[in-house]
């Protein structure tokens, strides 16, 4: 008889007069086929019948092996299986979508073990306790179970030592990720540079494959293996315009010679992305402002100008074409940073009016 996933279970199992649940416990099932692992992980179960195409079968009166393979059923674990009345077990077909009958040719069979000592009763005559290891292999019952150690995390770059034993003694000669054990069982892998969850297994020819350990690569800090990234503080806005200060000049200076460099500087956190320059100038009644596209002062209505772009530094100058001569000037001295920030005029600092005599 053959064990399918049926709409039905739940109903069989509701029918079916069971012992009283006992309290529920939970082991490390371990199902190994001939060429990889067909499951592993925790199960959590009471007392639960083994539910054939037939219907559901007594599995111990406390949880058992069977009632743990049974509630994997119950998980989705895809098995076919026969009930066998002789053992009062199931006897299984396929786990999985691998074939675990026996084989004559190999005598090999889905032998069952509780923490790693071959089972002398079938599944449903042998109880679990919490914590237990339960493991079901297609072997032949005399291979060595392999066993696997090592550390639960690891840095990002490093290599991860871990270690083959057979439960008790160190096992030479397996391999682990490509690695081969030595005499004292020891095996190193890597270095593992990915973050997260890796995976390892042992192998060995005539030994069954160990359990799985899984290596978390964190550095402590990065997300990874439950870590938390530290707070990165959000940038805080700049709002400050540009501070600025002329050199050689100072507001209200009277010159004997006009300068002929107009030179200042811009102090700014976000960086200074544009200096420009407006000048005038008059003399009695006319006025001027220079224009920069054209390198001159042209007349304009007094009080009158235009800025002009000169190169961006922080430290700026500009060389006019020549001296400034006689005459009252304004000079207008501006930057605009990074965040777009613009510096007002104020005088002495961004504006001097000055005379050349």
């Amino acid at each position: 008889m053959k064990l399918r996933l049926i709409s039905g279970t739940a109903a069989a199992l509701l029918a079916f007069a069971a012992p009283a649940p006992a309290a529920p416990v939970t082991v490390d099932l371990r199902i190994e086929g001939a060429t990889r692992t067909l499951f592993e992980g925790p199960v959590t179960t009471d007392t639960r019948p083994f539910v054939a195409p037939d219907g559901p079968h007594a599995c111990g009166t406390v949880p058992t092996r069977g009632a743990v393979m049974a509630a994997a059923i119950e998980g989705g674990l895809p098995v076919a299986a026969t009930w066998n009345d002789g053992i009062g077990s199931p006897m299984f077909d396929s786990i999985a979508g691998e074939d675990v009958r026996y084989d004559p040719a190999t005598n090999k069979f889905l032998a069952e073990y509780l923490n790693g000592a071959f089972a002398q009763a079938g599944s449903c005559q042998e109880a679990v306790a919490n914590g237990d290891r339960v493991l079901f292999a297609y072997a032949t019952g005399s291979e060595t179970l392999l066993s696997l150690s090592g550390p639960a995390t690891a840095k990002p770059g490093e290599p991860v030592t871990l270690t083959v034993t057979d439960g008790k003694n160190p096992v030479a000669g397996a391999t682990v990720a490509g690695a081969t054990s030595g005499a004292d069982g020891t095996v190193t892998v890597g270095p593992l540079t990915t973050l997260g969850d890796h995976d390892f297994k042992a192998e060995k020819a005539d030994a069954i494959r160990s359990n799985r350990v899984r290596v978390c690569v964190t550095d402590g800090a990065d997300g990874a293996c439950g870590t938390t990234r530290p707070e990165v503080p959000a940038p805080v806005a700049d709002t400050a315009a540009p501070v600025g200060a002329f050199t050689g000049l100072r507001d209200k200076q009277r010159l004997r010679r006009g300068p002929r460099e107009l030179r200042g500087s811009f102090t700014d956190a976000s960086g200074i992305t544009a200096v420009k320059l407006k000048l005038r100038k008059r003399l009695g009644k006319k006025c001027w402002y220079f224009s920069g596209r054209m390198e001159r002062f042209r007349g304009t209505r007094c009080g009158r100008g235009a800025y002009f772009t000169i190169e961006a530094k922080a430290d700026w100058s500009y060389l006019l074409p020549k001296r400034l001569t006689k005459g009252r000037y304004v000079l207008d001295a501006i930057a605009i940073d990074a965040a777009g920030n613009r510096t007002p005029l104020e005088r002495n600092k961004t504006r001097v009016v000055f005379t050349v005599r």
